[in-house]
C-alpha cells in the first residue's frame, strides 16, 4: 500500500510540474498586433480566408477580410515554393482558423511569417536553413572541412588511435592458443 502511495505521489508531481509548464505557455497574437513583434518568434491567430498562389510556386495564406484592401492588409503568412513538400497542401486550411509559429519579419511594408514546415501549424519551429555566411568558400566537392579548425588537421603524418610502436606484446601466458 505504501508503494502505491509513492508511485501515485510521482504521477501527482509529474502531472503538476507539465501542468505549470503548458499555464507558463505564452498565448498566441492576433495578427493586427504582429508588428510590435519584429524579428521575436511567436505564436500568430489567424482566420485564413482564402489561399493564393502566385505562377512561381509561392504561396500566401490571406487572412484579411474580402472587404479589406491589400494596403489596409498589414501582416501575410507566405511559404515559398522550396518549401511546398515540407509544408504541404494549404488549401485545407481555407476557412478555418490557424495558429502559425514563427519569426516576424518585416515584408515590403507590412509584417509577416515565413511558412517553412507544417510542424509551425502545432507550435513547432521552422525549417532550419544555414546561414550562408558561413558557407563562403565551400563546396560538397572539395575534400577539406568547412571550417578551419586546427583539431581536423593531421599535423604531419598519419595519425591513429594508437601506433603499432606503442603497443606492447602479450605475455606468453596470455597468447590465444591455435
Amino acid at each position: 500500500m505504501l508503494l502505491r502511495g509513492r508511485s501515485r505521489l510521482a504521477l501527482m508531481l509529474v502531472l503538476g510540474t507539465a501542468s505549470l509548464s503548458w499555464a507558463r505557455s505564452k498565448p498566441c497574437i492576433l495578427p493586427e498586433d504582429a508588428d510590435k513583434f519584429i524579428n521575436k518568434d511567436v505564436c500568430v491567430n489567424a482566420h485564413v480566408y482564402e489561399v493564393v498562389q502566385l505562377p512561381d510556386g509561392t504561396r500566401f495564406l490571406d487572412i484579411c477580410t474580402p472587404e479589406t484592401p491589400d494596403e489596409g492588409c498589414r501582416f501575410t503568412i507566405v511559404s515559398l515554393e522550396q518549401d511546398h513538400d515540407e509544408v504541404g497542401e494549404l488549401l485545407k486550411y481555407r476557412d478555418t482558423d490557424v495558429h502559425v509559429r514563427g519569426i516576424v519579419q518585416p515584408l515590403h511594408g507590412r509584417s509577416g511569417i515565413m511558412l517553412s514546415h507544417a510542424r509551425q501549424f502545432y507550435g513547432g519551429p521552422p525549417k532550419f536553413r544555414p546561414n550562408p555566411k558561413l558557407l563562403r568558400e565551400f563546396s560538397g566537392d572539395q575534400s577539406r572541412p568547412p571550417v578551419s579548425d586546427p583539431n581536423l588537421r593531421s599535423h604531419g603524418g598519419h595519425r591513429a588511435f594508437m601506433n603499432v610502436r606503442d603497443q606492447e606484446p602479450l605475455p606468453k601466458s596470455a597468447a590465444p592458443a591455435k
